[in-house]
């Protein structure tokens, strides 16, 4: 006797098990409850089509080989803590910067595994052009090995310049590593100058590689947003700006050319930031991170400078909601003046709350955006979030001057962040970006002039004349708030 289910309740059962499954999946993750509310609704309205969504973009999935590279990574960085008496780097005198200080390192030690380390000089680059001309020069002068790391390299101009560095380094012995998104830097993996390195002796790897086939195992919009070079593991470099020349870089774009900055970094953090490119590297070809550590004599890092740096690494493995919760401590710091820059503004709900919360207190807070962006979505969603901030009393500058992609926190004229996080929710939960949080009055008075330069090119919103824009255009910058989490 044979037993067979109408076509229609098979499926039905088959919809329900699969609702089950996943839904309990979800309750599990603990996602904020709106957002697991939106899946569950979704799974349950849109049979099979909903789960597959869930499942490509529904967690911050990287894949079980990852996760065991991630792992292994971890026990390297253990390797390298035992080359440097880290005690005596990070014990520092936190009265000459306050508890507001002091509580950031205690968070990222607890959140990121990275205390803040004394002993390092930073020397702000806020011309593109010349950072990389700067850049070359270092490479120009290395003796023992390179190490590059970006989201993007684009053929064309200065950008050059910094190729036949890495060539002519690699020509007289030099160990030079690049490691570039594979996403990214698409078009330049397309070109010819790959072949010309690897000619060279250079060794390349693509970060994070797309396919179908990855899409199964790990989400593919995870990327490598990093932007690290280092020297004979004796200078880093790091900041918002890839390796581009903004006089050929996305031109068709109509935003102008990119505006970016870039730190010189030698001294103690420079263990932390090369750490960072390793443990990458060491992800993607599974080489020793032991090997790289001893060619790059970590263990012989001298601290250079007064400066007390912190560099937090983040990303979708391993480091939970850490960065956020640096951001956070940092904005909720502020007692008179808070300037940020960034050029996308797609805060989640907490960093929205602290932003309105220190403007409430009658901290001046100062956000600088560019007045054009290269994404429809990102700029009509960005717009969404002005009124509540300016409610407060933000000031919200739109800077004229081209793309602004710099990526900066200043507090009060004692602390800093820098790096390359956006402050938008894809930044802060789905790439690999790193961070230098600094407690130095010096660096923070730099980078302070370096924003009022870019409010002295911007136009300040008028609160009043912004309420009065049109009801189309706010409801459709509210309907692209709703994807915020994915932009």
């Amino acid at each position: 006797m044979h037993f067979f289910l109408p076509p229609a309740l098979g499926t039905l059962i088959i919809h329900t098990v699969i609702v089950v499954v996943i839904a309990m999946r979800v309750i599990m993750m603990r996602p904020a409850t709106g957002v697991a509310l939106a899946w569950l609704l979704l799974i349950s309205m849109l049979p099979f089509a909903g789960a597959i969504v869930y499942l490509l973009i529904g967690e911050r999935r990287i894949g079980l080989q990852r996760e065991r590279g991630v792992s292994a990574v971890r026990q390297e960085y253990r390797m390298i803590a035992e080359t440097r008496p880290w005690e005596t780097l990070s014990d520092i005198d936190w009265s000459r910067h306050g508890s507001a200080a002091a509580g950031l390192d205690r968070l990222g030690r607890r959140v990121a595994g990275s205390p803040a380390v004394h002993g390092s000089r930073l020397q702000m680059f806020s011309d593109t052009l010349d950072g990389l001309a700067a850049i070359a020069r270092e490479i120009d002068q290395a003796k023992t090995s390179v190490l590059i790391e970006f989201y993007i390299w684009s053929e064309g101009g200065a950008a050059d310049e910094v190729l036949e560095a890495v060539i002519r380094a690699a020509g007289r012995g030099v160990s030079c590593r690049l490691l570039l998104d594979a996403l990214g830097s698409r078009p330049w993996w397309k070109g010819n100058q790959p072949q010309r390195l690897r000619d060279a002796g250079v060794l390349l790897q693509p970060a994070l590689p797309v396919g179908l086939l990855r899409s199964v195992v790990g989400r593919t919009d995870l990327r490598l947003h990093r932007k690290i070079i280092v020297v004979d593991g004796a200078v880093a470099w790091t900041g918002s700006m890839n390796l581009v020349d903004p006089r050929y870089f996305k031109q068709g774009a109509g935003v102008g050319e990119w505006v970016d900055a870039m730190v010189r970094v030698q001294g103690a953090a420079v263990v932390m930031l090369a750490a960072t490119m390793i443990g990458d590297w060491v992800l993607e070809t599974g080489e020793s991170g032991g090997d790289l550590v001893r060619a790059l004599c970590l263990g012989q890092m001298t601290p250079q400078g007064s400066a007390d740096v912190q560099v937090i690494p983040s990303g979708p493995a391993g480091s939970g909601d850490g960065l956020l919760q640096m951001l956070l401590a940092l904005i909720n710091a502020a007692r008179s003046e808070l300037i940020l820059t960034t050029p996308y503004l797609v805060p989640d709900d907490s960093m929205l709350r602290a932003l309105r919360g220190a403007a409430g207190r009658g901290v001046n807070v100062v956000i600088i955006l560019p007045e054009k962006v290269d994404s429809f979505l990102i700029r009509h969603a960005s717009r969404s979030y002005y009124d509540s901030l300016m409610d407060m009393g933000a000031e919200i500058h739109l800077y004229r001057g081209g793309l602004l992609h710099t990526k900066s926190i200043m507090v009060d004229g004692t602390m800093s962040m820098f790096g390359t996080v956006n402050l938008d929710m894809r930044s802060i939960w789905l790439n690999y970006e790193v961070s230098l949080f600094v407690y130095d009055d010096a660096f923070a008075a730099d980078l302070r002039a370096l924003q009022l330069s870019y409010i002295a090119d911007s136009d300040r919103i008028d609160p009043v004349a912004w309420r009065t824009r049109s009801f189309g255009r706010r409801f459709l910058e509210n309907a692209f708030r709703l994807a915020s989490p994915l932009l």
